[in-house]
């Protein structure tokens, strides 16, 4: 697809490797050894995509100290202790109480097993990462530190995905931490469960929630040329197959409204945005509302989610799968399919376009059903396997909660109204489904993205303090 995405921050990862002093002259060659299995995990932290902050090897509790300075003036998004054989709380406490950010522990010993006729007690103590673990845990509870761990052997591909989920959940939690996201137009009327406080944003996530007029669309709209049309014009034919029911004026209109949108998200430095106007009787705002599918598909693409009628939980929702590598479409129940065992869900609305079945459509609406206006509209379905519906919950308490269930997108028939529409098998009767997922409180919007997600959401779900509800 001839989209470029737009390129976000890499995951800065802190790394200190650690192992008691004590043993250091003891046994000559026990230090060297380490110190080779720290920087294999330094280059693998890299392999990851990471920025690796690596402070080196620490001994002794100063040593630990001085790490923990280097690592909080670094501002980490995670903090990765390897754990290489013994050593003492003292010397990593301080490092985790210090840096703001969450702690991994690692404990990856050598190989998978220790060659016992043959190895003597420095040999052994390559082996020992997993006897610290243990304090580390009890000294880090005490402290009020919350921590996670994984532990294997250097080379150890599970130890590595379970490793590489604690990163990615990092990541997110930092583009949510450091995210700007638009909020335009206002709330689609009756819609009480889409809408949030927005002081609960940066509450529970951190970020910034900026508050956007459909003027600040309008007057950038208005300032974009005819070149430039007739070039994001040509984008839009590479992207999409267009059916026989688009009107050129209505494409034409859309495209503008694509390169106005391009500038506002530029100008403003935003990571998302969710927008609904209502209009009235054609008027320039009805016709900026009914224009914006096209360019927030475009821009949900490039990795700025866009979600219509107002749905600032839910273009969270679709950053944070877009995040995670899953896409993430801007989705709601549209039909159960009891013959075939499917809940057909989608939208008329934006789409993120990387995660289609196969060249998405844009077809011509004379009318946005529920909505003022008319013109081109996104017809696809999100890739045949696995996938993962995902959505946020504003509690009662004022608290957000992650929600989500994993499934399977298969083929079957499709409307062909200018609608998003997934077939997903969850492999229970779709009433059923449909009554879990609605009793969980999610709002009737979410994010539908590839893969099976579960593990990476508990991560996140644990480093951000979050409650997950599956189903």
């Amino acid at each position: 697809m001839p989209l470029e995405r737009t390129t976000a921050p890499r995951t800065k990862v802190g790394l200190v490797a650690g192992g008691l002093g004590a043993y250091w002259p003891q046994f000559p060659d026990l230090l060297p050894q380490l110190k080779r299995s720290s920087a294999r995990v330094s280059e693998r932290m890299g392999e990851l995509g990471c920025e690796v902050v690596d402070v080196g090897f620490i001994s002794d509790a100063q040593e630990g100290a001085v790490a923990a300075e280097r690592l909080r003036e670094a501002g980490c998004d995670l903090i990765v202790g390897f754990l290489t054989t013994y050593m003492t709380a003292t010397m990593l406490l301080p490092v985790a109480q210090r840096s703001g950010a969450p702690v991994l522990l690692i404990n990856l010993q050598p190989t998978e097993s220790m060659d016992h006729d043959t190895f003597d007690t420095g040999q052994w103590l390559a082996y020992c990462g997993a006897c610290p673990l243990p304090e580390m845990a009890n000294t880090f509870t005490r402290a009020g530190v919350p921590f996670r761990s994984v532990s294997g052997y250097l080379e150890d591909p599970r130890a590595w995905e379970r490793i590489e989920r604690w990163v990615k959940a990092a990541g997110v939690r930092a583009a949510l931490r450091k995210g700007r996201h638009g909020l335009m137009g206002h709330l689609y009327p009756g819609m009480l469960d889409v809408s949030t406080d927005l002081t609960l944003v940066p509450v529970n996530f951190g970020g910034h929630v900026e508050v956007l007029e459909f003027d600040d669309l309008r007057v950038r709209v208005e300032k974009v040329g005819d070149a430039e049309v007739k070039e994001r014009i040509g984008l839009a034919r590479e992207v999409f197959e267009l059916a026989d029911t688009v009107v050129p004026e209505d494409f034409e209109w859309a495209a503008r409204v694509s390169l106005g949108l391009d500038r506002l998200v530029e100008d403003f430095d935003l990571d998302s945005l969710a927008y609904y106007h209502r209009g009235l009787d054609g008027e320039i705002h009805e016709r900026l509302g009914a224009g914006m599918i096209l360019g927030a598909s475009l821009l949900t693409a490039r990795g700025v989610p866009a979600a219509g009628e107002y749905e600032l939980r839910t273009s969270l929702a679709m950053l944070i799968m877009d995040r995670l590598g899953a896409g993430g479409s801007f989705t709601e129940l549209q039909a159960l399919d009891f013959l075939r065992g499917h809940v057909e869900m989608g939208h008329d609305g934006p789409a993120h376009l990387a995660i289609s079945a196969r060249r998405p459509l844009l077809r011509g609406l004379g009318v946005f059903h529920g909505k003022r206006g008319w013109g081109v509209s996104v017809e696809f379905d999100v890739a045949h396997g696995p996938v993962t519906a995902f959505g946020l919950i504003q509690r009662r308490d004022g608290r957000f909660a992650f929600v989500a269930s994993e499934g399977v997108t298969v083929d079957g028939p499709h409307l062909k109204i200018g609608n998003t529409t997934s077939r997903v098998d969850f492999g229970r009767d779709p009433g059923e489904w449909t009554d879990a997922w609605s009793a969980s409180g999610i709002s009737h919007h979410w994010a539908l993205g590839t893969g099976h997600r579960i593990g990476e959401l508990k991560a996140l779900a644990d480093l951000m303090d979050v409650e997950l509800v599956q189903i």
